[in-house]
């Protein structure tokens, strides 16, 4: 610690950090452009200037840039100093000489960091009078828009997007006052996190394009606090409403989950919610293939008496509904009747996983956990697509590297571009086995390209040569074995070593592996981690809640056992072969599905009741690594859509419950449910604390959901009605549907549906809300981990499988993750669907002249349950004898599955 003095008062600061990050931390309103919190200091905009004393007896003292300046004990400066104030303005106007006057057509306006800088330093008249610099826009994608005009060259986007997140595709071109930000041909950004650029420039040089098709204010738009369910990592985010649309999604500060960033898919995959042909009121689909709409009593009283007739119901889950929902589906149907909704082959991974997080001795970092580790070793995922955000922690990790070398030499972390200069290439050590190649090989100090079994070996050779008391692999070759050995030495001599695994190979011999390293690691020291992928936003959660997998479920069905099933928010063709799935669903006689999107399971149903997405209902999920967080209902649906029946998911089923029991309907809190859920899963009994009740007041008010600048309130339905209804109520939240309520910064909390502070209306508002900057929320980050190592380590794990051999003439699938259309409800999204490549069907050079195929012929993929054309890829990096498919493609083909191949020549014949 330091203690320095800020305009004669003194304060204690930490001594790592510089006056800028100090004086934000304290609460100082001080103006910046090209600081950021996570990516440090490199002097170049000027803007945070003050007046730095010698001591007691300098009255003179000096101009100083607060953010490379260190906040070394004794230090003397002031904020307020006229010179320094003058100079700031300065500062302003010589950045704001080519900048346009566009503010009330600005995407940024009301959101911006300029304009608060702008205000902050007293910046109101323009003296330039001369013809300003102006460039030509370039088209970068459907994400991002681009408006090159406005930038005032902070640096800030080629920072994130090259040196933070790896992308090569966005430089600066120019000198002095020329200079452009972009790509050196238009064209798509390909970065997995370009869409971070929109939070990162401080100006509107890069905006959101889809939200601006739909654009309203950020003043204008409704929030609440939200998990982004389109991965198993966990990210908070701020999704904007506006006219019952969600027209934008934000960064959630959390300060061990996601920090700044999301992923692309996380910040652009929520048009699945807009979409037109959304079910809104329930539908009774006839045997003659009429659909009838109906109102929610008529669909109530039918689900009942269809229930109620039934001999036994059957229900089935789903790792993208809440936990409350799936607990209250498997109260309907009872215990031994609940299905997880998820496939065996995965569920079998999962309950793997949970097994190895319990006692395989490492516990789970967070993602900001995960950036402080200094070797990684990950197994059988490609975490950009599976995880991505968990992928640029593990990029921050391994780049981790540079700051190490430079607290050697006394450089303080913040200084970016001295360390960077230092460190050069110099990176923490990263391995990767993986069928084929993934984004993080660039820095990875080997990557092996391995079938999955083959993926298994190595983690168990790694394993052994870390604890000779693992089991040994026989049979290994020279040069894996190396290879074992470098990584095991690598692992053990790391301060804090890092293990990552996960399901999507499907593989339960990698996790295994993965658990043998963990545990040996463990057995030396209990100092590293251990990461294990999930595919789905509550994978982990509903795997707890101990249901049966599907297969089970479409077994008791077309087997006669059942003659009901109640499917809650899951299109069961996306998880097995459709002819399965439709065979059990018309041998029951009462098939009752719940969905916000209309899916193949949803139209073969007889009832279909219209749940309610993440945007409009409560929920808990809990993430890859154990954490349960909760979401919260973004809009009340009816409001704008009086005419729509859409309602939770766990709302339905307990009317269909009180239906099939002939009682009325109770009154239940959204609250007692998750105390219900805890108290009949003991192993979710932290989800209570994962957030506040519907009590939760702040200086004796609820929470408000609207920036106290929202309008149009008396207008809002003026096409439906002249007369304005009062706000929807929402009893089972602490938060508000209108800007009566608290929104301030003052008070600590976990909750946080938007970032503002006076004087701070851009994202960097978050520094108001945390501890210091870029530490954590003053209020407690929100969640509550559920899954903690327990106090032994288990023993090895002797299954090791075979060494993979390529088959004559049949070849083995492996289902490739993919970031975009990869997952079930991002790829109902347009910008998702315009971004996604388009799938092929990847071989090996030397498989693809077996099969006398080239890049780009159409090649026939056929195993015991399906039958797919793709165009051919030829990937060099991929083992002979594997073929890769993209996910999402075909729910039938399964990672190990075998395969036959054959090309479709001209006249679209094919030939083996």
């Amino acid at each position: 610690m330091a203690t320095i003095q800020v305009d004669g008062r003194r304060y204690a600061v930490d001594d790592r950090d510089n006056l800028l990050q100090a004086c934000l931390t304290l609460g100082f309103d001080l103006p910046y452009f090209c600081w950021h919190p996570a990516m440090g200091s490199v002097g170049a905009c000027r803007q945070c200037a003050v007046k730095q004393y010698r001591d007691a007896d300098d009255t003179q003292g000096a101009l100083v840039m607060a953010c490379m300046t260190p906040a070394a004990d004794g230090t003397r400066i002031s904020i307020a100093d006229d010179q320094a104030r003058e100079f700031r303005a300065n500062v302003i106007e010589w950045l704001m000489v080519h900048h346009p006057h566009d503010c009330p057509v600005c995407e940024e306006g009301g959101h911006c960091h300029l304009q608060d800088m702008t205000v902050m330093t007293g910046h109101h008249r323009r003296r330039y009078r001369f013809r300003k610099r102006t460039h030509r826009n370039q088209y970068l994608g459907p994400f991002i828009a681009h408006e090159m005009n406005r930038c005032i060259t902070c640096y800030r986007c080629v920072r994130f997007y090259r040196d933070y997140a790896g992308g090569t595709d966005l430089g600066a071109f120019g000198a002095g006052d020329n200079i452009y930000f972009g790509r050196h041909r238009e064209g798509v950004l390909e970065n997995a996190f370009a869409g971070n650029l929109t939070e990162v420039c401080p100006t509107g040089v890069f905006t959101d394009r889809p939200h601006s098709e739909r654009y309203a204010r950020k003043w204008d738009l409704q929030f609440a606090p939200s998990v982004c369910h389109q991965c198993a990592v966990g990210c908070n985010t701020s999704p904007g409403e506006r006219y019952g649309e969600i027209r934008r999604i934000e960064n959630r500060y959390h300060g061990e989950v996601n920090r700044f960033f999301l992923c692309d898919r996380g910040r652009f995959g929520h048009g699945y919610v807009n979409r037109d042909d959304r079910p809104r009121r329930p539908e009774w689909h006839a045997a003659a293939g009429e659909t009838r709409v109906l109102d929610v009593d008529e669909a109530l009283e039918r689900g009942g008496e269809a229930l109620r007739r039934a001999r036994r119901v059957i229900g089935i889950g789903s790792p993208r509904a809440s936990l409350e929902s799936n607990h209250q589906l498997c109260e309907l149907v009872g215990q031994d009747n609940f299905s997880t909704g998820i496939a065996e082959r995965e569920q079998v991974c999962l309950a793997r996983m949970r097994r190895l997080n319990l006692d395989a001795g490492l516990p789970t970092p967070t993602l900001r956990e995960v950036e402080a580790h200094d070797a990684v070793l990950v197994l059988g995922e490609d975490l950009i697509a599976s995880a991505a955000r968990l992928g640029l922690a593990v990029r921050q990790a391994v780049l981790g590297r540079r700051e190490v070398l430079a607290e050697a030499r006394d450089i303080p972390a913040w200084n970016a571009e001295a360390v960077m200069t230092l460190a050069q290439d110099a990176r923490h050590p990263l391995f990767i086995a993986y069928p084929t190649t993934t984004e993080l090989d660039a820095i990875a100090e080997r990557c092996l390209h391995l079938a999955p079994d083959d993926i298994a070996r190595l983690g168990f050779a790694v394993a052994h040569a870390i604890d000779a008391t693992a089991p040994a692999v026989g049979g290994l070759d020279e040069r894996t074995r190396a290879t074992a050995e470098r990584i095991a030495e690598a692992l053990r001599s790391a301060r804090r070593p890092l293990v990552i695994a996960g399901g999507s190979l499907e593989s339960p011999a990698i996790l295994e592996a993965a658990g043998n390293v963990a545990r040996a690691l463990a057995t030396r020291e209990r100092r590293g981690g251990l990461t294990l992928v999930r595919r789905e936003a509550n994978s982990t959660g509903v795997e707890l809640l101990d249901g049966r997998p599907l297969e089970w479920a479409l077994d008791a069905l077309g087997q006669g056992d059942a003659d009901a099933v109640v499917v809650l928010e899951n299109d069961l063709h996306r998880r097995l072969p459709g002819e399965r799935v439709d065979r059990a669903l018309a041998a029951a006689e009462t098939v009752i599905a719940l969905d916000h999107q209309r899916t193949a399971t949803w139209e073969r149903a007889h009832l279909g009741l219209p749940a309610a997405s993440f945007a409009e209902a409560d929920g808990t999920l809990v993430s890859l690594e154990g954490r349960a967080q909760r979401f919260y209902p973004v809009y009340e649906p009816r409001y704008h859509r009086p005419e729509s029946r859409i309602h939770p998911g766990w709302r339905w089923l307990l009317a269909l419950h009180a239906g099939l029991q002939r009682r009325t309907l109770p009154d239940v809190a959204f609250d007692d449910l998750t105390r219900d859920c805890a108290r009949r899963h003991p192993v979710l009994a932290g989800i209570v604390a994962a957030a506040p009740g519907a009590d939760e007041r702040v200086c004796g008010l609820k929470l408000a959901r609207q920036p106290h600048r929202y309008s149009g309130r008396t207008a809002m339905r003026a096409d439906l009605d002249v007369s304005e209804p009062s706000p929807p109520r929402d009893p089972d939240t602490p938060f508000t549907f209108s800007m009566e309520g608290y929104a301030g910064f003052d008070r600590p909390r976990r909750e946080v549906p938007f970032a503002w502070a006076p004087g701070w209306n851009s994202p960097q508002a978050w520094n108001k809300f945390t501890d210091e900057v870029g530490g954590h929320l003053r209020g407690g980050d929100p969640g509550a981990r559920l899954l903690e190592p327990a106090a032994g380590v288990a023993g090895h794990v002797d299954a090791i499988p075979p060494p993979f051999e390529a088959g004559v003439g049949e070849w083995r699938v492996v289902v490739l993750p993919r970031l975009f259309g990869g997952e079930e409800t991002s790829s109902r999204a347009a910008p998702i669907m315009a971004r996604a490549p388009a799938p092929t069907l990847r071989l090996a050079p030397a498989d693809a002249r077996r099969l006398a195929a080239e890049a780009g012929d159409t090649l026939v993929i056929e195993t015991s349950l399906v039958h797919l054309t793709l165009p051919l890829l030829v990937d060099a990096a991929l083992p002979s004898g594997l073929v890769g498919i993209p996910a999402g493609l075909a729910a039938a083909l399964s990672s190990g599955a075998p395969a036959r191949l054959s090309v479709v020549p001209g006249d679209g014949e094919a030939q083996p």
